[in-house]
Parts: structure tokens; sequence; C-alpha cells
């Protein structure tokens, strides 16, 4: 089970494993907390009024098609509405994920786990990524289901949590490879940008650096890329061709990111690490 906040997140950061999981045989699920409302939309000729009032509809038909590249894939929601970027008048809303009684996701999470019986959890760190209000609150909400569900359910619990360690900045030859390819990323400094702007992004950079756990499970996803690459291109509201992840062309997935990171947080189960497997201990 993979816990995320938007429609499009489940692919950018474990649309390898899910697609891999699911070409096994195992049962995968992929919870959305939000419907992404408040999302930007790339695409210029997209980008009325019209399509932004009717968001969460577009982005919900996104995701169920990117599922459908990633393999058989199941999908649950929490039910909430996208709080926007830290510090916008969105974060206010009270049907917000932000502003949503935090007991209450947890047992909306929880109602589906008792349901699927997931053995591995999958969310982010306690930053959530990169900070947004509802990666913050999809991980704070998995990692107390996660918690909660010993005393209810047992030796049926699952075993294992994980956080997401993906971080591609620290890769070299994948910035290089970006910068060949006139990547657009919102990391990269602009010709515009003041000394101020630089240090705060800078500053946020390593906010996001200090949350980031070890990488203690590293999944070869190679094979998968296809399937990862073809859900990405659904996301057509939210990723641009020109952007970080659909600039590269399959084969630069394949020689440079062939692999998705985790950080395993909690395991009921004997390990060892590194692992190369999720379900490494529970086979």
């Amino acid at each position: 089970m993979t816990v995320h906040a938007h429609p499009d997140d489940e692919t950018i950061s474990t649309g390898g494993v899910m697609a891999r999981y699911a070409a096994e045989g195992a049962r995968v699920v992929c919870v959305t907390s939000t419907g992404g409302e408040h999302g930007e939309i790339v695409v210029p000729e997209m980008d009325t009024p019209e399509n932004h009032a009717k968001l969460g509809e577009i982005r919900a038909i996104e995701l169920q098609r990117a599922l459908a590249q990633l393999g058989n894939v199941e999908s649950r929601k929490l039910g909430y509405v996208d709080s926007g970027m830290m510090g916008t008048k969105e974060n206010d809303a009270p049907e917000s994920f932000w502003q949503a009684d935090f007991n209450e996701a947890v047992e909306r999470l929880l109602a589906i786990m008792r349901e699927v019986r997931p053995q591995v959890m999958v969310s982010y760190n306690d930053f959530g990524g990169y900070g947004h209000p509802d990666h913050i609150r999809a991980a704070l909400t998995a990692k107390a289901a996660f918690e909660r569900s010993v005393s209810e359910d047992g030796d049926e619990a699952p075993a294992k949590f994980y956080e997401t360690a993906t971080n591609f900045r620290r890769d070299e030859q994948v910035m290089k490879r970006a910068e060949e390819r006139g990547v657009k990323s919102w990391w990269t400094a602009s010709e515009e940008e003041t000394e101020e702007q630089r240090a705060e992004r800078e500053a946020h950079f390593a906010k996001m650096l200090a949350a980031t756990g070890p990488v203690t499970t590293s999944v070869d996803v190679a094979k998968f890329v296809p399937n990862k690459y073809a859900a990405l291109k659904e996301h057509v509201t939210q990723l641009p061709a020109d952007g970080f992840f659909l600039a590269f062309t399959v084969e630069d997935w394949q020689e440079l990111m062939p692999r998705e990171e985790f950080t395993l947080r909690v395991s009921r189960h004997g390990v060892r690490i590194p692992e190369e497997d999720l379900f490494a201990g529970l086979r």
C-alpha cells in the first residue's frame, strides 16, 4: 500500500515498485489523500477557468489512466481537498486536508487498511519530501495509522513502513543529463533570481535533505521504467513535456534512475540492511 497526497505523486516516487510488484502478482493498493484540486495546469491551451473549476475531476481521470499503465493497481481515496502550497490561502479552507481532523484522517486510512490488509506501507518523510502541506499530512497520517494498527490487528498488522528517499540532486550524472535535455526544474536558479530568493531556495533544499532518511532499500525497477514513463505521461495537466520527468527518455531513466529508493523506518520482523526488496523478510 502506498499513501500519497495528490494524483501524480504515486507515479513519480513509487511508480516503479507498484508496477514491479503488481507484475509479480502482489496486491498493490494506491491511496490518494486529496483530489489535487488546486494544482497548476501546465498545458497552456488547457489552462482555463473552466478546467481549474473541475481540476479534481480531470486529475481523477488522469490517476485512473496512470494506474492502468502501471498494471493491476487498486485505487483508494481518503476524500480530502487539496490544501495548496504552503503559505497560500487554500491552507485555511475547512475542507482541506491540512485543516482536517487528524484522528478522523487516521481512521479513514485504518478503514482502508482493515479492508486490504497490507504487509508493507510506503509514504513520505515527516517533511513530506518537499514541504507541501498535503505531503506532510499524508506522511503523518500513514505513520499514525501504521502505529495504531499494532494494538488493533495484532499479527495481521502491516509488517514494514517505508519512506520514499528520492533525491535527484545528489546524482551529478542525473543533473548533467538534465542540463543536456534543457530541463526546466523548480530547483534550478533562474537569471531573474535575487540573492534573497537563492538563499531561500537553498535553505529549503537543506530542509529537504535533512528530512530525507538514509537509503536502506534500493529496488531495481529498470524493467518497469516503460510503465512508469507511460503513467507519467497520463498526468497531462501536471507534468510538462519539457519538465524534469518527461524531458528524460525511457533510456535515460533506465540508465540513470533504474532504482527507486526508500528508508525502512519500522519493521516488525527481523531484517538485514541494505535491502533490495520491500518484501524482504516477508517472502
